[in-house]
């Protein structure tokens, strides 16, 4: 009787539990909730990041290597070529550009006073006509246009020039070959002087100095440009005398 009353008073036996139908009813311990304990909770959390993490690895592990943009380089503009430099002698000479007709060629020339003292000039310029290796070519060359064309015949007047103004001139020329035996002679480079042992300065033909096969070259006597007008070439005129046997036709007509 004393066992039986300590038992009653200690409840139910260890694993069995309550059934909801009454609270003498025995229940099982699988009907029992779950309490995580402290330790297997914090496990559980601290598993939570690696478990995000290893998909985005696996994404990433598959994607292509970003390379990253070149950076564009800038080239630097060439700096634009400034004013010619005034030469000691303190005239500057250079070409005006060509023309070209019927074999006829007419090269402008123009001499500048861009020093600090009048220029004294009274004549025609004087030539030089070299080959692609920059040698001197044998030539004759005419004062004026006499064998060549006419109208580039007027003699020659003084001329002082201050400080800035200019002068203008013309070379001439026929691509004519009067002998189909001979060969062709063609310029590359032009020397230009003021006068006789002056100094030369070298000249833009703009262009091949084609003389064909004559062995002439003609040029007029210097004259006074006007202070606003820009030189320009001559236009070739009807060449004087007898026509030429033949004329070789040229690309720039």
């Amino acid at each position: 009787m004393r066992g039986a009353a300590r038992a009653a008073r200690r409840g139910p036996a260890r694993g069995a539990r309550r059934d909801p139908a009454g609270p003498d009813t025995p229940r099982r311990w699988e009907d029992a909730p779950v309490t995580p304990r402290p330790a297997r909770l914090r496990l559980l959390l601290s598993g939570l990041p690696l478990v995000v993490a290893l998909p985005l690895a696996a994404c990433t592990a598959g994607a292509e290597p970003t390379t990253p943009a070149p950076v564009p380089t800038v080239t630097p503009t060439a700096t634009p070529a400034g004013p010619a430099t005034c030469p000691e002698s303190g005239v500057l000479i250079r070409s005006t550009g060509s023309d070209a007709a019927m074999g006829l060629r007419a090269l402008g020339l123009e001499l500048v006073n861009c020093g600090t003292e009048p220029y004294e000039l009274n004549g025609y310029p004087v030539l030089v006509v070299r080959d692609e290796q920059r040698q001197p070519i044998t030539l004759t060359v005419v004062d004026g246009a006499k064998g060549i064309t006419s109208g580039f015949d007027a003699p020659p007047r003084p001329l002082t020039l201050r400080p800035g103004d200019r002068a203008t001139a013309a070379v001439l020329w026929r691509n004519t070959f009067t002998d189909s035996t001979g060969a062709p002679t063609n310029g590359a480079y032009l020397d230009v002087a003021p006068a006789d042992g002056r100094p030369a300065q070298a000249v833009d033909p703009d262009g091949p100095i084609d003389l064909g096969n004559t062995g002439r070259i003609g040029v007029s006597a210097w004259t006074r440009a006007e202070p606003a007008t820009p030189a320009q070439p001559p236009a070739p005129s009807r060449p004087s005398g007898a026509p030429s046997v033949a004329v070789t036709p040229d690309g720039r007509v």
